[in-house]
C-alpha cells in the first residue's frame, strides 16, 4: 500500500550512492548477497534477544535491498538480479519472526508461526500472479521499474518493515503485533486471490 509512495523517494535518495558503488567496481548482485547476510545477522541478533542490534541490521538489510535496485537501474537490470532480489526478500521476511520465536519459544512460537504462514500466503499469491501476468504480457503501471509484475496489496514491503521495526522497539508486544499483521496479511491474500480470479478468467481481457 505504501510502496508506491516510498519507492520513488528511495530511488532518488539512493541514486548517488548507487553510482558511487558502481564506480568502485561493486555489482548490484554483490549488494544483494550482502543484504541477505545482514538480514541473517539480524535474525541471529533477535534470537539472542538483542533487538536493538536486530533493528539496525534490519534497516541495513533494507538499505542494501534498495541500493541493489538503484545500481541495477544505472548498470542495467538482469533476470538474475530480479530473481535473487525477490528470493532473498521472501526468505528474509520469514526469518525475522523466526528470530523472535527462537528468543522466547514458549511465548512467541505460535504467533510467529501464524505470521510466517501468512507470509507464505502473501508471497505465493504475489509470485503466482506475477507468473501468469508474465504469460499474458501484463505490466503493473504503478511499479514500471520492477523486473516482474508487482501486484500491490494492504501489506507490502514497506508495511512489513514498519511492523518489524515496531517489534524490535517493543519486543514485549511482539505477540500482539504478529497477530495484527497476520490479520492484515490475510486481507492482502484475499484481495490477491480475487484479483487473480478476475484477471485470469477464461477468455478475459486480463484487466485488473
Amino acid at each position: 500500500m505504501l510502496d508506491r509512495f516510498i519507492l520513488p523517494v528511495q530511488k532518488i535518495l539512493l541514486a548517488p550512492l548507487a553510482r558511487a558503488g558502481l564506480r568502485l567496481g561493486i555489482s548490484a548482485d554483490q549488494v544483494t548477497v550482502a543484504g541477505l547476510l545482514l538480514g541473517m545477522l539480524a535474525v541471529a541478533a533477535l534470537a539472542f534477544g538483542h533487538t536493538g542490534a536486530g533493528l539496525v541490521l534490519i534497516i541495513a538489510n533494507r538499505v542494501a535491498d534498495g541500493l541493489d535496485g538503484a545500481m541495477a537501474r544505472v548498470a542495467g537490470p538482469t533476470d538474475r538480479g530480479a530473481f535473487l532480489d525477490i528470493s532473498f526478500d521472501f526468505l528474509f521476511y520469514a526469518l525475522v519472526p523466526l528470530g523472535f520465536a527462537l528468543a522466547d519459544p514458549s511465548r512467541n512460537a505460535v504467533p510467529a508461526a501464524v505470521l510466517i504462514a501468512s507470509f507464505v500466503g502473501t508471497g505465493s499469491s504475489f509470485l503466482a500472479f506475477a507468473v501468469i501476468a508474465e504469460k499474458r504480457g501484463l505490466s503493473a503501471g504503478s511499479y514500471p521499474a520492477k523486473g516482474f509484475f508487482y501486484l500491490g496489496g494492504l501489506t507490502e514491503g514497506s508495511e512489513t518493515i514498519l511492523f518489524f521495526m515496531a517489534m524490535c522497539l517493543w519486543p514485549t508486544s511482539f505477540r500482539l503485533l504478529a497477530w495484527i499483521f497476520a490479520s492484515l496479511c490475510l486481507l492482502t491474500i484475499l484481495s490477491r486471490w480475487i484479483a487473480g480470479w478476475r484477471a485470469f478468467a477464461p477468455n478475459d481481457t486480463g484487466k485488473i
